[in-house]
């Protein structure tokens, strides 16, 4: 009975290891997918418009900064978010998981 249990128990530490190996693996992939098309659509970009390139880049800045600065401030007594401020945090939201993301899988790819 021992031997069972055993076996049982290390068949399930493999399946486990192999799973996160094979999870890690498709996350690098992922990240080194999205890095590569951000590099891209920069590039598209600027060879289309440098101006308009940067000039949205600012926009997209100031619309980041301006939902951080919702996202980390007390709201009024009775007011929720609505339209460009829900709108800002929600962009701000994915931008920062996006960052955190690629900070955390996009390092170790091999694209460079």
């Amino acid at each position: 009975m021992g031997v069972g249990r055993t076996a049982k128990g290390i068949s399930e530490f493999l399946m486990e290891t192999v799973g996160e190996a094979v999870a890690e693996v498709i996350l690098s992939l992922l990240a080194c997918a999205l890095l590569a098309c951000l590099a891209l659509t920069l590039y598209l970009s600027w060879s289309f418009s440098p101006r308009l390139t940067v000039a949205g880049a600012g926009l997209l800045s100031l619309l980041c900064a301006y939902g951080a600065w919702h996202a980390f401030r007390d709201p009024a007594k009775g007011r929720n978010r609505r339209g460009l401020a829900a709108a800002a945090t929600a962009g701000f939201t994915l931008f920062a998981a996006t960052a955190a993301f690629l900070l955390f899988y996009a390092t170790r790819c091999g694209c460079r």
